[in-house]
């Protein structure tokens, strides 16, 4: 069994749930014993929103046998058995990044092929079935591809599912900081978020700061662009001047500025339970927006354009473009001023409102700026609670995990080699036809 994706927040909120459901339900290897029929593997591929973490992060959840890196995606489909003994039959699915890239690893491997699909499904006739987060992918698909399409739903709904559990936050008012987790946002975005802060402490004093650090990011990372050899943060004048070793009951470590603010820094991914329980969160684009979306949890969403380095953290084929070598700056420049003038919806609960839900800031902006409006979010609990029930009525019904796998498991064949694929049950492991 094959699971494709790409970047980290399609890792940490789709492929690490479906994951580690489906070992759940079926005796896999690396978890399982090595008789055990089925291998799990990831396979990354070609993204520019990708960090280049992605697979040691993947490796901390031992969840597959064999990881592929995006960088070795090409030399997979020339040569699969150089990587790795192929089975004869499997199952490929698809959780992110272009979508095409799996067509071409099921066509190669001659496996089934099912993607879940958030927006389109784009090929149809490639696809064994269809996973449709929701009734509008049906909108998009011809009606001979109905039958192959179930809608499971919307697996960022399981979200608090799959979370560690944790004690309470400390009493004050909590802001949590995502700046991003690849290079290009966060060498703009820690030394922006961090000035935010340091505003927001003057003005608040109960106020307490979250940064969750992401799986394919560090401190060491994070530190470093909040540092003076980050050219971008000598336009702000926060620093980062301490970072605590592990204290307290919670082990957490702090990010201290040169203003004294303090900044907890949660490691342990993913940080679902200590961000639900945040009042406010500031953050860039990106799959976090719906992660926030999902726990229902306020947000501004701001992406400063004054800065020539935050043209490469556009997503997509656009991102491509602005990333071409000896052409960066220029069409950089031209990309993001058309992007600024035709962008659309970034966030994603206003994408899937099809209306503003949340505010998104885009364009110059000035960190003062930025506090003072979360100050007059955070100041009326009655506009926050409204954010927050808009964001709730967005979400769908739990159990799209739990369908998703029941999807995948129903195109496993029903014996490999002659021996029956073993499923999990409550009480014991059996052998099942499906």
């Amino acid at each position: 069994m094959v699971l494709v994706s790409n970047g980290p927040g399609e890792l940490a909120t789709w492929v690490r749930p479906l994951a580690e459901k489906l070992h759940s339900e079926l005796l896999m290897r690396p978890r399982g014993p090595g008789s055990a029929q089925i291998s799990l593997r990831l396979v990354l591929v070609p993204c520019p929103n990708s960090t280049g973490h992605e697979v040691a992060a993947a490796k901390e959840w031992g969840q597959f046998e064999i990881i592929t890196p995006a960088k070795s995606f090409w030399k997979l489909l020339i040569h699969p058995k150089k990587y790795a003994y192929w089975p004869s039959k499997g199952v490929v699915v698809f959780l992110g990044g272009d979508q095409f890239w799996s067509v071409l690893l099921s066509a190669r491997l001659k496996y089934r092929h099912l993607t879940y699909a958030e927006w389109k499904a784009r090929w149809p006739q490639w696809n064994d079935k269809i996973a449709a987060m929701s009734p509008k992918v049906l909108l998009h698909l011809p009606k001979r591809f109905h039958s192959k399409c179930n809608v499971v739903g919307d697996l960022m709904a399981d979200i608090n599912d799959y979370a560690k559990e944790e004690e309470p936050l400390a009493n004050g008012t909590w802001i949590a900081l995502m700046p991003g987790s690849k290079k290009a946002k966060l060498c703009v975005g820690v030394p922006f978020f961090l000035e935010v802060a340091d505003h927001l402490a003057q003005q608040l004093p109960n106020a307490r700061f979250l940064l969750p650090v992401a799986p394919t990011t560090s401190v060491e990372e994070i530190t470093y662009f909040g540092s003076s050899k980050n050219p971008i943060a000598t336009k702000y004048k926060s620093r980062i001047t301490t970072v605590t070793h592990r204290t307290g009951k919670k082990q957490w470590r702090k990010l201290i500025t040169q203003e004294g603010t303090e900044v907890y820094l949660y490691e342990n991914s993913p940080a679902h339970k200590p961000l639900s329980q945040c009042h406010l969160a500031l953050t860039t684009v990106g799959a976090n927006t719906a992660e926030l979306g999902a726990l229902g949890v306020p947000m501004i969403v701001i992406v400063p354009t004054q800065h020539l380095n935050v043209m490469q953290a556009w997503d997509g084929f656009l991102g491509i473009i602005a990333r071409l070598p000896g052409l960066r700056r220029c069409i950089g420049l031209l990309i993001t001023l058309w992007r600024i003038k035709n962008r659309g919806y970034l966030a994603w609960p206003n994408i899937s409102a099809g209306h503003l839900i949340v505010p998104e800031r885009v364009g110059k902006l000035d960190p003062y700026q930025i506090a003072n409006e979360a100050l007059i979010w955070l100041r009326s609990p009655q506009r926050l609670q409204g954010q927050k029930n808009d964001l709730q009525s967005l979400r769908g019904k739990p159990g799209a995990v739990k369908a998703m796998s029941k999807e995948v498991i129903n195109l496993l064949p029903k014996s490999i080699n002659g021996v029956k694929i073993t499923k999990i049950s409550k009480n014991a492991v059996s052998e099942t036809d499906k």
